[in-house]
């Protein structure tokens, strides 16, 4: 699993332009919760598809870009969650034991 850090406001108004080309997933993840390191590892011991790229965002060090992401996106914030961002848009949105890498593939196809 590569991850693309995801830092600032700017990276975020990246992610989404890039999202017009290619399904942009989003990670929230809380470093202190065995929940969400429980579905950190899930996803990364899965096969990843080639079709999209998967951002990481630490919601302890950057919890205002959280807030933001929560905003532009009318989601609610939830920890540990997972996004797929599609031509701008949250077209998919799970958290805790939800977060699936084969559902996340379903999402995408």
């Amino acid at each position: 699993m590569n991850w693309t850090h995801l830092r600032s406001n700017e990276e975020l108004d990246q992610l989404i332009h890039l999202s017009t080309q290619q399904p942009q997933i989003i990670f929230k993840h809380s470093t202190r919760c065995s929940i969400s390191s429980v579905a950190k590892n899930r996803l990364e011991k899965a096969g990843v598809p080639d079709n999209a790229n998967f951002h990481y965002l630490d919601l302890l060090n950057y919890r205002p870009i959280s807030n933001a992401i929560a905003e532009k996106f009318a989601v609610e914030h939830e920890s540990p969650q997972i996004l797929i961002i599609k031509d701008g848009k949250c077209v998919y949105s799970e958290s805790h034991m939800g977060i699936d890498m084969d559902e996340i593939k379903d999402q995408l196809n």
